[in-house]
């Protein structure tokens, strides 16, 4: 299993990761580096765990934000395709009543014809 150091708050940190997912994890580490740095800077020295624990809190606010905004998308999709599908229904039931009709003005046109010759 590969293993990546990483860096976080100026500290080196040796981690396994899947093969093939060293570059994310390098990512993923780098980003919880700027979260940190951004609370230190805020905050100043608070202590490294309470630190760390504010990040993850930063970051599961974010993904609870993100999933939110998922589920919000995934209703709209839905509701788009029900409008879609009732759009389609319609506009067959509109090709059915103007094939109908057609046909009642073609035996019109035949009626006439007919009359006519």
């Amino acid at each position: 299993m590969p293993q990546v150091s990483v860096i976080i708050d100026g500290k080196s940190y040796r981690m396994a990761c899947d093969p093939g997912q060293e570059d994310h994890l390098s990512e993923l580490a780098a980003r919880l580096d700027r979260y940190v740095a951004h609370l230190k800077s805020s905050f100043g020295e608070i202590g490294d765990l309470r630190v760390t624990v504010m990040a993850g809190i930063m970051i599961l606010d974010e993904l609870d934000q993100a999933q939110k905004r998922a589920g919000e998308l995934e209703a709209e999709r839905d509701e788009a395709v029900t409008a879609r599908e009732a759009a389609l229904a319609k506009a067959d039931r509109a090709g059915d009543v103007l094939a109908e009709r057609l046909g009642l003005v073609a035996e019109k046109i035949e009626t006439i014809t007919g009359k006519i010759a």
